[in-house]
């Protein structure tokens, strides 16, 4: 039997913690700051934040075949 491949677009994009949490890169946080966008959108935006539970499961699970790492 092959060995299954990590998605490589996943793998770019979550890092998958010792306690299960999958870290995510925040969007809209790139470029778009520079003109009419208020302070607190620029602050939530900043930054990495984690998936929900739900979510990091199924990322997981379909994305890296064999776990974290």
């Amino acid at each position: 039997m092959p060995k299954l491949k990590t998605r490589s677009g996943a793998k770019k994009r979550f890092q998958v913690k010792k306690t299960g949490k999958v870290k995510f890169g925040k969007a809209f946080g790139k470029h778009l700051f520079t003109h009419a966008k208020s302070q607190k959108l620029k602050r939530e935006h900043r930054g990495t934040g984690h998936l929900k539970d739900m979510d990091a499961k199924k990322v997981v699970k379909e994305m890296f075949p064999y776990g974290a790492n």
